[in-house]
């Protein structure tokens, strides 16, 4: 019989768990229960594997619900206040939702299909661009949707179409990976998402990244923008009706700052996004990461080289390159030992004395950032930038080394940091229970905000032209009219003023006034 009994005690108990659960707070209790249990536990985890922690908000409410928009005040600013409604609702979700290292995992290093045509119910088509110098980089375009409701949403959607500007053609949206060249389930979204508004996303994977044949025996340095300069210049040439729109994700924010500080005014972009990017490239790889991401991040960055031994052994020192404990080693391996070599050969074969082996004594390193940085131009750029970074973010160093100064005083750069975020993450709580990536829909209203206000301008910029040219008639006109009666007309003009008012944002939120200086102006000359 007591064995009857025992056999029955697992099915009793559950029974009994039923019927208590069905009191509401006996079930309420039961969730927070198991909900502090895992939060215990998972702490108890970060500990042990040396990842930093982060204050967790027991509920929405208890979050920050303030996004710190850092910028210079300009008409641009002011407008994105306005109409950029993302931006006033900041990324809020729930534990474990909003953990930073569970939305590593998720968005980041959850395996996706490398090179595949059909991922994260996007399907996508390839084509591989033939460079100058014989060197091959790939176009991903998302073509089509498998799902049909984000299908159907996509039809109706006026997104992409609205940017067309002058055509009804939907704009082009430049994806730029992380300096990995992965394909992350984050960037997989990112696709499903702009292609579901409208837009026509396309990936830019760097040669040798993302099943990218890899023809030349060297990759793409840190911050080299003569790839992406030609591949932006074939979009252009290919779809002129088309406005072109960037975003990276993470350290590819590298590449797309370069380009835009490079370029300048002549840059074929109407606008730019960053989503957690990096502004100091030898900070970030001199930074000490957590060894688990770091670990991860290295053993990636072996099989991509391991890839290409045979080529790249011609070179560079392959077996060594493979040998390194850090990405920093990495780096400085594949770019520097070989700028290091043929310095050294170029000293020898010319003979110069003193002053050129000082020249060469200089550490490659640090001439290798000088060429590389992100920032190294950014007082050329002349595309408005939007950067989203989060406090919680433990892939980047801390805020304090965000050049902030850059993002007051230039009229381009804008800042938006967020309290919690992760690194790619910024999961926001929907209201039918599920998340939604904040920072995709602040970019993607973005650029339809920033389209907008171009349109406004250029608008203005007309009205005036046709106004210049008006007066410049009358006043021809009035030289076949007799003295007294032109007297008269020319006392009755009005002045022309000077300067224009503008609208600018206080700390307050309250909106004052401030002279615009008389030769700024958001219409870009270009000057290819």
């Amino acid at each position: 019989m007591w064995d009857f009994f025992l056999c029955l005690l697992p099915s009793l108990l559950l029974v009994l768990v039923t019927i208590l659960r069905r009191w509401n707070w006996i079930s309420r209790l039961t969730d927070s229960t198991v909900k502090q249990l895992g939060r215990c536990m998972w702490i108890m985890a970060c500990r042990l594997l040396k990842l930093p922690c982060f204050p967790v908000s027991e509920s929405i409410e208890e979050c920050q619900a303030e996004v710190r928009l850092i910028c210079k005040p300009t008409a641009l600013a002011s407008h994105l206040k306005k109409h950029c409604y993302s931006l006033a609702q900041p990324p809020l979700a729930r534990w474990p939702q909003s953990d930073p290292h569970l939305q590593i995992i998720t968005n980041l290093m959850w395996p996706t299909k490398e090179g595949a045509e059909l991922q994260g119910g996007v399907r996508f088509t390839r084509d591989n661009l033939l460079l100058k110098d014989g060197g091959i980089v790939a176009l991903d375009w998302a073509v089509s949707l498998t799902d049909q409701q984000g299908q159907a949403k996509r039809d109706h959607h006026p997104g992409g179409r609205f940017l067309g500007l002058h055509t009804s053609n939907p704009a082009i949206v430049v994806i730029i990976p992380n300096a990995l060249g992965r394909v992350t389930p984050h960037l997989l979204r990112l696709c499903y998402q702009t292609l579901q508004q409208g837009f026509y996303p396309v990936v830019f994977h760097r040669r040798g990244h993302g099943g990218c044949p890899l023809t030349t025996p060297h990759y793409q340095e840190f911050g080299n923008t003569s790839d992406l300069v030609q591949a932006i210049a074939y979009l252009r040439s290919h779809h002129p009706s088309s406005i072109l729109l960037a975003v990276s994700e993470g350290s590819g924010s590298g590449l797309l700052l370069s380009y835009l500080g490079e370029c300048g005014s002549s840059s074929y972009l109407t606008a730019a996004a960053c989503i957690s990017p990096v502004f100091h490239g030898q900070l970030w790889f001199e930074y000490e990461l957590p060894w688990l991401y770091h670990w991860i991040a290295l053993i990636y960055r072996k099989f991509q080289i391991n890839r290409y031994a045979t080529a790249l052994s011609s070179v560079m020192d392959v077996a060594k390159i493979l040998q390194c404990n850090s990405l920093r080693d990495m780096e400085e391996l594949m770019f520097c030992a070989l700028k290091q070599l043929d310095q050294r050969m170029s000293d020898s074969v010319d003979n110069v004395g003193k002053d050129s082996s000082r020249t060469s004594a200089k550490p490659d390193w640090v001439s290798y950032w000088e060429r590389n940085e992100p920032l190294r131009d950014a007082d050329e750029v002349a595309v408005p930038v939007l950067c989203l970074c989060s406090q919680d973010d433990p892939l980047l160093p801390p805020l304090s080394t965000v050049p902030e100064a850059l993002f007051h005083n230039s009229p381009y750069f804008l800042l938006a940091v967020t309290e919690q975020g992760g690194h790619c993450g910024f999961k926001h709580q929907d209201g039918h229970g599920g998340t939604t990536s904040w920072s995709h829909s602040v970019v993607l209203e973005y650029f339809r905000v920033v389209a907008d206000f171009f349109r406004v301008e250029e608008k203005k910029g007309f009205r005036d032209v046709i106004a210049h040219c008006g007066s410049q008639c009358l006043r021809h006109s009035t030289s076949a009219v007799p003295s007294r009666k032109r007297a008269t007309m020319l006392r009755k003009e009005r002045p022309i003023l000077g300067s224009r008012r503008r609208q600018i944002s206080t700390p307050s939120d309250a909106f004052t006034f401030e002279e615009e200086q008389e030769d700024f102006t958001w219409n870009r000359s270009y000057t290819r």
